[in-house]
């Protein structure tokens, strides 16, 4: 696709939009399959690269799932296997009862004939960034280890990343993995704490806005009428993080964590923020909990604390519905 698009406003009116890189750290999944998705499928997104790192499974179900979603796509961008532990606290179990054993709830595993990348994930972000200074969104799906590691390697990417936009964090409201904290950040709470102090554009999209974003059965039955070959693989995923949300939340259907991260990389119009700085907690009770603290230091972070969620719900469908059709174009060498 050229790199100037058009877009149309809702009076009719059309202007040029540039296509957005995106670079995602991942631990897959079912949710990071979503998003990953999207982001192939997204006309205003060019997916970069993929970053592996533990959490909902461990990092090489990770790395072999994230090389199996490009397959899936048609793509051809660098996979790279990153952390398989935390910074400083004791890795945390993965969570199978969430997104099953495989990663994809009870979807069978398929090795992927593509190989992951030499470079490890953080020396491949440092070096996708440094090739395009200015030009790529990093977008972390999963616990922060890798993108922490990045900083340390070559600090001089706070100057060199578009933006930072990170699936993480409950601000306003409780957490999923405990009362207080959200999975993404309690699974590294010192890592997500060098990230949010960091001198660059942070936007953190966490539970206040992806649990206002639902899907539901319907929604995902018609995604695999539409797209059969990566709706229907989503929807048999998402079957087993149905019945997940049915015993926890008591609802039948589920959050869009990690596409709601990657829609707000690409339509921050439907989204409300704030920007503060943001103070993790890393010991405690309450680790992992991420407050909005306006003395916690001089970086600020913006924070997304409402959402459109019927229009985000709708232009995820949308996009997910194309999927197939972006990905024969792309087999073809026509995307």
């Amino acid at each position: 696709l050229p790199s100037q698009l058009m877009r149309c406003g809702a009076d009719g009116s059309r202007s040029e939009w540039k296509m957005k890189k995106i670079l995602i750290d991942t631990d897959p999944g079912i949710d990071d399959a979503m998003a990953i998705h999207l982001a192939f499928a997204h006309p205003g997104l060019e997916v970069v690269g993929l970053t592996s790192v533990f959490g909902n499974v461990h990092v090489p179900v990770a790395t072999r799932n994230a090389l199996r979603l490009v397959e899936m796509a048609g793509a051809s961008v660098p996979v790279s296997e990153g952390a398989a532990a935390p910074l400083v606290q004791p890795l945390r179990p993965p969570g199978y009862f969430v997104h099953g054993e495989e990663g994809f709830g009870t979807v069978p595993a398929v090795r992927p004939v593509a190989r992951a990348d030499t470079r490890d994930a953080a020396q491949c972000i440092v070096e996708i960034l440094g090739a395009a200074p200015g030009d790529v969104v990093l977008c972390p799906i999963g616990p922060l280890t890798n993108v922490a590691l990045a900083l340390e390697l070559d600090p001089t990417i706070v100057g060199k990343v578009a933006e930072v936009v990170v699936m993480g964090g409950a601000v306003r409201c409780p957490g999923n993995a405990t009362p207080w904290a959200e999975a993404n950040i309690w699974n590294d709470p010192h890592a997500a704490a060098r990230v949010f102090s960091a001198d660059w554009p942070l936007t953190l999209v966490g539970l206040d806005v992806t649990e206002a974003v639902r899907c539901w059965p319907q929604d995902f039955a018609g995604l695999a009428a539409s797209a059969p070959v990566i709706g229907g693989f989503l929807n048999d995923a998402v079957q087993f993080y149905f019945g997940w949300h049915r015993g926890k939340d008591g609802f039948e259907g589920c959050y869009m964590h990690d596409p709601t991260a990657v829609l707000a990389v690409v339509e921050p119009q439907l989204f409300e923020t704030r920007e503060v700085p943001v103070r993790v907690e890393t010991a405690g009770a309450r680790v992992g909990r991420t407050v909005a603290d306006p003395g916690a230091g001089s970086t600020l972070v913006r924070v997304c604390l409402g959402v459109d969620a019927e229009a985000a719900r709708q232009r995820m469908l949308a996009v997910l519905a194309g999927a197939d059709k972006v990905r024969d174009s792309r087999l073809a060498g026509q995307y």
